[in-house]
């Protein structure tokens, strides 16, 4: 677990008391939130895909915090000489002193399993299976975004909402100068030259570190955080991804 959002060693988070958000899985199938509801025989399919991700996935993650040495409007300089270039950087996380990287996947048996089922012709399940496994990497990543800033809170430092390679103008190709900061080997996570994160159901995210850094602005990821009596909070909690 991790102590420190300051940690230089690479961290493995495990044993993640992780919840499926319904309302993930719908977004991944098309439904569009608060009006787009699934038929009785969708609904059926898709509680049993629930159910089935919920025994397959295995989620886990690694963590490691890198120093900041230079600061630009569309770029961040990393300890080591690593720059990454993510446009509007400068302003949407203001003055960061360090960087933390993420890795984190549900692990190979979901994926393997929706293999088998578009094998034997199972395609409504397969299809929402694979949905439930997009979503579930999709709530470990705000899962481990929230465990930072609760651990940060203790350090009087800020968390930033995280960003990941091939989001918001960020080029997927720098997904490698983001593996050389944080190897994904301790999760089980390896990544291929076309940038393809092997298991599939894996995110890697960057998020800014540093007592001023920018959080005033994220209200989606205040909706579902789990941490009770946040300083920072600038929105209630509608639900969590944290089995309580």
């Amino acid at each position: 677990m991790i102590r420190s959002v300051l940690s230089t060693q690479p961290v493995v988070i495990s044993e993640v008391p992780l919840q499926i958000d319904p309302e993930e899985v719908l977004r991944f199938q098309g439904y569009k939130k608060g009006r787009d509801r699934p038929a009785p025989a969708v609904a059926e399919i898709y509680e049993q895909a629930l159910a089935e991700g919920e025994r397959l996935m295995k989620p886990r993650a690694v963590y490691r915090a890198v120093t900041v040495t230079a600061r630009g409007a569309d770029s961040i300089t990393a300890a080591g000489g690593v720059e990454l270039r993510i446009p509007e950087i400068g302003r949407l996380w203001g003055a960061v002193e360090s960087v933390g990287i993420a890795i984190c996947t549900i692990g190979e048996a979901l994926e393997s399993r929706v293999g088998e089922l578009w094998e034997s012709r199972e395609l409504p399940l397969a299809a929402m299976l694979d949905s439930v496994g997009s979503a579930s990497a999709e709530c470990l990543a705000e899962y481990v975004n929230d465990l930072l800033c609760q651990v940060a809170i203790g350090e009087r430092l800020k968390v930033t909402n995280r960003i990941s390679p091939g989001y918001a103008g960020w080029d997927v190709s720098e997904q490698h100068l983001v593996f050389s900061l944080c190897p994904g080997d301790p999760a089980g996570v390896t990544l291929n030259s076309a940038c393809f994160m092997t298991p599939t159901k894996s995110i890697s995210f960057l998020v800014g570190i540093g007592a001023e850094a920018r959080v005033d602005h994220y209200f989606t990821q205040c909706r579902r955080c789990w941490m009770k009596a946040c300083a920072y909070r600038r929105a209630p909690a509608e639900r969590t991804v944290r089995r309580n």
